[in-house]
């Protein structure tokens, strides 16, 4: 079963996942970004380490995070053990964590 976000006309659309925890509970957020908002998240997504080596440090009870980017070029996805989030992948997630409330 795919998570892909569905299709929609923004040119930026940008899907967080946080699986895990104690409680196994799955969490979401989403940004449609409209061309105005677009730069914005084009760098964001552009500042992030696609293509590094992810650490691969995993154990009971932590998050794991799935990061979708999907822009007028390309798609782009990622999982991510919680202690990778940080950088980059950080000021992404915590932004469109912000932006889906």
């Amino acid at each position: 079963m795919s998570e892909s976000p569905p299709p929609t006309d923004a040119p930026v659309v940008i899907a967080v996942v946080r699986s895990g925890g104690i409680a196994g509970i799955r969490r979401q957020w989403r940004v449609e970004a409209e061309s105005a908002q677009a730069p914005q998240w084009l760098s964001m997504i552009d500042d992030c380490p696609w293509d590094d080596e992810a650490d691969t440090e995993r154990g009971a009870d932590r998050f794991v995070w799935i990061i979708r980017a999907r822009t007028p070029s390309e798609e782009r996805e990622r999982e991510l053990p919680d202690s990778a989030l940080d950088g980059p992948w950080r000021v992404l997630v915590d932004a469109v964590r912000a932006a889906s409330t």
